[in-house]
């Protein structure tokens, strides 16, 4: 195969694909512009015959030939997406143009990474792709929830009137090695607290569910739906229907840290949905996909990273 462009590369999911892509003999062009992506996630990769690394912003054009793009750049997290909220808008809006009009110029097969924020708080559960979701147009999330809706949009748009080969992947909360410690995220939030012997935060009661997929599990659902049949364009729920509290959560990782950290309560941020949960039966008829990591083990594995990370 030709050189696959992964945008986003050198993130928390890029930087796991390009690596996932390499192991199967692929060359792959990184492109990045390290807003949230960080040269220590693909180090190990610079200087590979197969990798290439291009500080790219895909709110501008690019022009190279690649045979296969998968589409990931975007602050992915709150503190991130909300710093700069016109920023974030552009990256799903104009980098999908843009990566959408790279695929119509060398007929790339093109994947789009999606997010279950399209869904906003559901009324739903758990939510299936035909959901259309409960979202907030004007609210302060609305950068990055109605950025991804509109980024659909315009890939089922290019598929109708120019026959592009899209797929489209909407993914669960996903956690692992390389999160940013800083970033926001819940995982990483409970993580690093309670490494630090800091008091966790949950916002709002604990009561709220997420389900949590284990990076590894996420990488095999993208490569799968990327090479999937033609008429498969998705959009396909990728994540892990184990559902738990943030309760739960944050006392599993108390537990496997063994920390004394205790438990606080701040109020749940504007429009933070109350429940998510995947409806996986697309991704395991058409795509022979469902995850295989518990979060138990992944969360060993996490865990062990931010230690290194940290020093702790």
């Amino acid at each position: 195969m030709s050189q696959i462009l992964v945008t986003g590369g050198a993130g928390f999911l890029g930087s796991h694909l390009c690596d996932r892509l390499i192991e199967a003999g692929h060359d792959v062009l990184c492109v990045d512009n390290f807003f949230t992506g960080s040269k220590d996630n693909i180090r190990h990769l610079i200087g590979h015959p197969s990798f290439e690394l291009l500080r790219h912003d895909v709110t501008f054009p690019l022009y190279v030939e690649v045979g296969q793009i998968y589409n990931l750049a975007c602050p992915a997290s709150p503190v991130h997406y909300q710093h700069d909220p016109v920023q974030t808008t552009k990256t799903s809006v104009h980098g999908a143009i843009n990566m959408l009009g790279l695929a119509k110029r060398t007929r790339a097969r093109i994947l789009q990474a999606s997010t279950s924020e399209v869904y906003g708080d559901p009324e739903v559960h758990p939510q299936p792709e035909s959901y259309w979701g409960r979202t907030n147009p004007v609210g302060i999330r609305s950068c990055y929830d109605e950025g991804k809706r509109c980024a659909e949009t315009l890939f089922f748009d290019y598929w109708r009137q120019h026959q592009l080969e899209i797929k489209v992947m909407r993914i669960f909360n996903t956690y692992g090695p390389r999160m940013h410690p800083n970033d926001g995220r819940v995982v990483s939030n409970f993580i690093v607290q309670a490494l630090k012997g800091e008091p966790i935060t949950i916002y709002g009661d604990g009561t709220q569910t997420r389900s949590f997929c284990y990076v590894d599990d996420l990488i095999e659902g993208m490569r799968r739906l990327m090479n999937s049949a033609i008429d498969i364009t998705g959009p396909i729920n990728i994540g892990n229907p184990g559902e738990f509290t943030m309760l739960e959560l944050a006392e599993k990782v108390v537990s496997l840290v063994g920390g004394k950290s205790k438990i606080t309560y701040q109020p749940l941020p504007s429009d933070d949905p109350k429940q998510r949960q995947p409806d996986i039966t697309q991704a395991r008829t058409k795509l022979d996909w469902s995850p295989k990591v518990s979060l138990d083990d992944g969360l060993k594995e996490t865990v062990d990273y931010f230690r290194k990370r940290l020093g702790v």
